[in-house]
């Protein structure tokens, strides 16, 4: 694992860094290599412009950490009115089971944490969501977070999926629990994205070395493929994708009935290349103000763009 993740992550929660980062001209170009904008019509566009590529798309609206309900609801009424911006976009033909436009919420920014009252607000916010998508043909996926909300998310998930069973599970690999967690969800029937995971936890919780993640991604992975669900293989890991297309000609998979995704801005030449030999991609698409948390996790799990931004905060 990367040496320098956990300073990394330690400097998403410092105001100081957040300052010189979101005032530097010089790191306009790496924000915006992850993220296509702030505005939501900036996101519509390059949601068109990767549908036209073959590719379908998540889109996140960037807020997590919610503490008062006016701030829920502002983001309850932002994706209502991105699922409508969503479901006007002309989208390809896709596999039976699946479909092209996806929204990816965190329950934290629909109001979980907004003291005893706050899991159900959210769940309750995450039924209307799901309520809207379904009427506008577009899927929801709840994303994790840290491992202190994971078993509150999956209980709301728990809650609200029998309505919606196409309703998305993201599991993070390195947490302890989350093998158990994929065989639950797999014998379910749901839809689980497998990632490696993102924020800094504790060993007590979550593995810490690199290998021993890869081995726990690989673990979960076959639960998940031999399982009832569908398998949404979020990795940029050439031995991930390599594997999971093994275990698909093993379990019987055809190429729709699997996903593979990537974030927006990481190996695009990849995802053109999954593509065009047919397999299911999707691009997790993030949008919003409150994108510098979402930008150093992402600095942190490539080393490649330490370099640059060192230089951007050297410059500054």
């Amino acid at each position: 694992m990367n040496p320098l993740r956990p300073a990394i992550l330690a400097a998403a929660g410092s105001d100081r860094v957040k300052r010189t980062l979101t005032t530097s001209p010089a790191t306009a170009s790496m924000v915006q290599r992850f993220v296509p904008g702030e505005a939501r019509s900036e996101l519509v566009e390059a949601a068109r412009t990767l549908l036209m590529s073959g590719r379908a798309v998540s889109v996140d609206f960037l807020g997590e950490n919610t503490t008062d309900r006016v701030r829920a609801d502002t983001a309850v009424a932002e994706y209502i009115a991105l699922i409508n911006d969503l479901a006007a976009l002309h989208t390809s033909e896709v596999p039976a089971g699946a479909a092209a436009l996806e929204v990816s919420v965190k329950l934290s920014a629909l109001g979980q944490a907004l003291g005893p009252d706050g899991p159900a607000i959210a769940t309750e916010n995450l039924r209307v969501l799901c309520t809207k998508a379904a009427e506008a043909g577009v899927w929801v996926t709840v994303d994790a977070e840290d491992h202190t909300t994971t078993a509150a998310t999956l209980a709301a998930i728990r809650e609200v999926r029998p309505d919606f069973p196409w309703l998305g599970t993201v599991i993070q690999a390195y947490l302890y629990r989350s093998e158990a967690d994929c065989r639950d969800l797999a014998d379910a029937g749901a839809r689980v994205r497998l990632c490696k995971g993102a924020y800094r936890e504790p060993e007590t919780v979550a593995y810490q070395r690199r290998v021993d993640v890869d081995r726990a991604y690989l673990r979960c992975l076959r639960v998940l493929m031999r399982g009832a669900g569908r398998p949404l293989v979020a990795s940029h890991d050439p031995v991930v994708i390599a594997a999971a297309a093994d275990l698909a000609t093993i379990t019987g998979r055809r190429a729709g009935e699997l996903e593979y995704q990537m974030l927006y801005g990481i190996r695009t030449d990849e995802q053109l290349r999954l593509a065009d030999r047919g397999d299911f991609v999707r691009v997790y698409l993030p949008y919003g103000q409150q994108w510098y948390g979402y930008l150093m996790r992402r600095i942190a799990e490539r080393p490649a763009n330490l370099g640059f931004f060192l230089r951007a905060l050297a410059g500054r």
